[in-house]
């Protein structure tokens, strides 16, 4: 029910929004406003904001605990009771309201600097909506909480003790060549035992988001996904050549330092259970002993790139607003989540002790601190950006704490984590052009066999992939893209990435010059949440809205100017 700081003025006080028949009766007020005159519809808008942010907050709630505890029946039922009895009843009332906004004159005499985002956004809304795939978004969840499900149980007997996949993760970095393929193939083959699962599960997603599109008079779903995330400023033939401009640009780059990985190692081929390990033997990097060091050390380093960012960061810890460890019966990944009613944000991911995990922690607090700074704007969708830019928070987050590590790192630690982080830059868009690449077939080619889906995404890992040898794995290749989780439940959410990468690297480009102008940039732009379209949000933070070969070409020679500076 929000916090002292949030209070309601719409909702009652002390009514928990926890079963429809609490939500629908406000729903109902809504609809029967009289919309008149301008001050009418921005009271209106308020008021819509806050019922929607308070609903969301039930099923953020409930999302959140469902992943931690994804072996809980009673989680679980409650996270179903939403999907089944609360969201499905609240999409089709939405509707209504946005339909009456957008015929209510009075709409069209908003402040246009204020209002032109939201109102191009509502109106795209209205155009997409069909009553009959509430149903079927149902199913979908149904399927996605299952994808869950499945990766949260997949435990392995390794070392001595029962592990997660991902605290299998710190023995890819061990020096011994035959421990690092011992966890390699004992993760492999954990996964690849729900592989048919996974697969039965991809088909009815398919099949469920192509008749999505169907009914809302597309050809595919990828027509309809892009509908659906709004995205007014780029089309899929940008995206393609994206993939160009990767591969012409990048991926030369990618193989060149597995090479020099390869060489370095003096081994004769290069193994995926070589990608990770230290080249000069030693061992891997432990910037914290356990999640409490984690967070005092995070702490250290976000007071270092700037005191608010950094006290916000203690709020967090303060208030046990972050669930960071591996355990069992926890989903796998990590992410933030933000409680939209009471404003704040959560992380939660699969802390075991490597590298990742501190590069993990600064991307989603990236994210939190995109929560803090919007969170005072009254209209709720102005709260959060579009993807494009939000993840130009956490990622430019990464660029300007890498050189704030100190307390993770000490020594020659400082510059294998930094040239770990940089290679993780470069190799990302390739991965990026991978997985869109992928979606772009799956989704216009909707009838395709299993076998076809196999074929076309080896095909992209000889167009994208760098040199490792799969010699006797043949199946890891090609179901290797189960383990992402976005191809399950978010479709079509990945060339994202890129683009905000390229944002971040600008922002972190402006930092070499003006470290504090360019944190000050950055925190302006995050303060302006989704309230502007993505070119000023981008302008905003320094950066050009752009993913071409002629923005994504200088930013790779910068990095790797950077990277030829720093030793093996």
């Amino acid at each position: 029910m929000g916090d002292a700081l949030f209070s309601r003025q719409f909702l009652r006080s002390d009514d928990v929004l926890d079963a429809w028949e609490r939500i629908e009766p406000y729903f109902d007020q809504l609809r029967d406003r009289a919309l008149e005159t301008p001050e009418d519809v921005e009271r209106w808008l308020i008021d819509y904001c806050e019922l929607s942010a308070a609903v969301a907050e039930v099923g953020t709630d409930r999302h959140v605990k469902m992943t931690c505890k994804t072996d809980d029946e009673t989680i679980k039922k409650a996270f179903f009771d939403f999907l089944e009895n609360i969201d499905p009843k609240t999409k089709p009332r939405a509707h209504e309201l946005n339909i009456k906004y957008t015929q209510a004159p009075a709409s069209k005499q908003l402040p246009a600097p204020r209002y032109e985002v939201l109102d191009r956004s509502l109106r795209a809304t209205v155009e997409i909506y069909r009553d009959e795939n509430v149903p079927l978004q149902v199913d979908e969840g149904k399927l996605e909480q299952k994808y869950q499900e499945i990766g949260g149980a997949q435990m392995v007997t390794f070392d001595g003790r029962e592990q997660t996949l991902q605290q299998l993760a710190i023995y890819t970095e061990n020096t011994d060549r035959q421990i690092r393929q011992n966890a390699w193939e004992t993760a492999t083959s954990r996964r690849l035992q729900d592989k048919d699962a996974m697969e039965d599960i991809f088909d009815q997603l398919i099949s469920l988001r192509h008749k999505m599109a169907q009914n809302a008079g597309l050809e595919d779903y990828r027509a309809y996904a892009f509908k659906v995330k709004q995205r007014f400023d780029y089309t899929p033939d940008d995206c393609l050549a994206f993939h160009d401009a990767v591969e012409r640009a990048v991926v030369p780059i990618v193989r060149d330092l597995q090479q020099k990985r390869k060489d370095a190692l003096g081994v004769d081929t290069l193994r995926p259970w070589d990608l990770a390990v230290d080249v000069k033997g030693r061992g891997p990097l432990k910037p914290f002993e356990n999640v409490e060091q984690l967070c005092q050390r995070a702490s250290k380093t976000f007071h270092r790139v700037d005191a608010e960012l950094g006290a916000q960061f203690d709020e967090m810890h303060t208030n046990q607003y972050l669930d960071l460890e591996s355990r069992k019966g926890k989903a796998p990944g990590g992410y933030q989540a933000t409680y939209e009613e009471a404003r704040h944000p959560f992380i939660f991911m699969n802390a075991v002790g490597v590298q990742r995990d501190v590069g993990t922690l600064v991307h989603e607090g990236g994210h939190a601190f995109h929560c803090y700074a919007a969170r005072d704007d009254a209209i709720y969708p102005y709260r959060s950006s579009p993807i494009e830019f939000a993840e130009v928070a956490s990622f430019g987050m990464e660029l300007l704490a890498m050189d704030r590590l100190d307390d993770f790192y000490h020594g020659d630690e400082v510059a294998r984590a930094k040239r770990t982080q940089l290679e993780g830059v470069i190799e990302l868009f390739p991965w990026v052009a991978t997985i869109d690449a992928f979606q772009h077939w799956l989704y216009t080619h909707p009838q395709h066999s299993r076998d076809e889906r196999r074929e076309h995404w080896l095909s992209l890992q000889k167009r994208f992939g760098g040199i490792a040898d799969y010699a006797g794995y043949e199946d890891a290749l090609a179901y290797a893209w189960h383990k992402q989780l976005h191809l399950f439940e978010v479709p079509f959410y990945y060339i994202e990435y890129a683009i905000a990468k390229l944002g971040a690297l600008q922002v972190w480009r402006n930092s070499l010059d003006d470290y504090a102008g360019a944190v000050q940039s950055y925190k302006h732009a995050l303060a302006l949440g989704g309230s502007k379209k993505l070119p000023e949000l981008f302008s905003a933070a320094g950066a050009k809205f752009d993913f071409s070969y002629e923005t994504l070409a200088p930013l790779m020679s910068l990095v790797q100017k950077h990277l030829d500076q720093l030793p093996l």
